[in-house]
């Protein structure tokens, strides 16, 4: 069953069970004390007619004539009878009307039981022991209520009709808020079937005026965000890991180059071995890959003490091979550091791999033939800066500096993904460290590591 249907059919039968509820009970209610209110009028009738018949001592035919004649109008066909303590009939009203009950009720009046009622049909019939100036007597009156009839039946055609008049009602604002209500969810619903993950800049329409559909349309717009990045990453999985097996493929490539032009043989055999040891390092480096995956998905990675700047001067070494025309300057905040303040705690592999595209990049996007690696200390801790003269970021993108896939207006022309920030800030982070980036003016580009 759709939500539409589901809040008519909710909200029509709840509404229309307490209105029949409702009715039924002021119905009942109503013909309860009709019942009682001519009952009560019965009572008076036979206490006054008592009365009056207790004033003459001699009761003649006369007196019974004007006493029905007087009262005759007071009920709608009535009979009422009037007995002594012995039973004996006293009075009897002119009405044809016959009381089937009469031996019955007088054999259960008492002093102890003085009320009786009872029904004939429509008609109400009623039985009272009196006791009057020292004497018992005994009243029967069996009447028919017609204008509480009347009353009763007005007020069934009316309850039929309020009820019908509320069924109709009820439908249509039933009809109207189920459709007011379910619209806005079942035109997020066609929304999201139509719609293409492929597509990058459509999003479902926000309605600010419902809370619930804008909060569904927002959790879902942020859900295909976050799809759309782990698709996007995905497909561009093989470019990440080109991106970092680039350079040491460059390196061997190098080698060979080198090998081919050697013809001395001792040096042939010293390339050989520089050969295998960069080889090595190219698995080392597919290693640090699978290490940084595992290591987001949870797993801890092996950590060793490492000298910090023997590290960047091997790294130096590597990219000279590869762009034999730029200098890295290593620079000491002095030459007195703390040797323990050098040493870090790290996977190799990875923070090898994170150095080396933070050097790369100062390659690529210098203007220079060099860049500035200094080394220091910050409140205790150690610091690297990576300093080169180029075009800078600007003020609007670097909001987007470390994530995926971001490439600034500096990169324009360049080869690359947007991909080596956002793999450094991840090996950074797994080892305590934080990195940031600042450019203190037009031409200078600073990266700043802080361990």
């Amino acid at each position: 069953m759709s939500i539409r249907k589901k809040i008519l059919f909710y909200f029509l039968s709840t509404v229309l069970l307490l209105t029949t509820i409702i009715l039924v009970l002021i119905y009942t209610i109503f013909k309860e004390y009709r019942e009682e209110q001519f009952q009560q009028r019965q009572n008076d009738k036979i206490q006054l007619t008592l009365k009056l018949l207790t004033e003459f001592e001699e009761i003649d035919e006369e007196l019974f004539q004007a006493l029905d004649r007087s009262t005759i109008h007071d009920i709608y066909d009535e009979k009422l009878l009037l007995f002594d303590a012995d039973q004996h009939l006293l009075y009897e009203s002119v009405d044809d009307l016959t009381i089937n009950k009469t031996e019955e009720i007088l054999g259960q009046l008492s002093k102890d039981n003085v009320w009786i009622e009872t029904k004939e049909e429509l008609y109400d019939v009623v039985g009272v022991s009196i006791q009057y100036k020292g004497n018992t007597y005994y009243g029967i009156s069996k009447a028919y209520d017609k204008f509480g009839y009347e009353l009763l039946s007005f007020l069934r055609m009316a309850f039929v009709a309020l009820f019908v008049f509320m069924v109709i009602l009820i439908v249509l604002v039933s009809y109207y808020l189920s459709n007011k209500i379910a619209n806005p969810i079942i035109q997020l619903t066609k929304e999201i079937s139509d719609y293409n993950i492929e597509d990058e800049h459509i999003e479902i329409p926000v309605d600010s005026d419902e809370a619930e559909t804008t909060i569904l349309a927002e959790r879902f717009n942020d859900l295909m965000d976050k799809i759309k990045v782990s698709f996007s990453f995905q497909r561009n999985a093989v470019q990440h890991i080109s991106h970092e097996l680039n350079t040491p493929i460059a390196v061997l490539v190098s080698n060979f180059d080198k090998m081919e032009q050697q013809t001395d043989l001792q040096k042939l055999q010293e390339l050989i071995q520089k050969q295998k040891k960069d080889t090595r390092k190219l698995s080392q480096i597919i290693n640090a890959l699978l290490k940084l995956t595992m290591a987001e998905t949870g797993s801890s990675a092996v950590k060793v003490s490492i000298r910090i700047d023997e590290m960047l001067f091997d790294l130096c070494e590597e990219l000279q091979v590869l762009y034999p025309n730029f200098q890295f300057q290593i620079e000491y905040q002095n030459s007195e550091m703390n040797a323990d303040l050098l040493e870090v705690s790290a996977d190799e592999n990875l923070l090898r791999a994170a150095l080396m595209n933070l050097m790369l990049n100062c390659i690529k996007h210098g203007d220079e033939k060099g860049a500035l690696v200094e080394i220091m200390e910050n409140k205790g801790k150690l610091q690297l800066t990576f300093k080169n003269h180029g075009s800078v970021i600007t003020l609007e993108e670097r909001q987007y500096l470390f994530k995926h896939f971001f490439r600034g207006e500096n990169s324009q022309g360049k080869k690359g993904f947007g991909l080596g920030l956002i793999f450094i800030k991840k090996i950074l982070k797994l080892h305590n460290a934080k990195i940031s980036y600042e450019a203190p003016n037009e031409n200078t580009n600073i990266f700043k590591v802080n361990f």
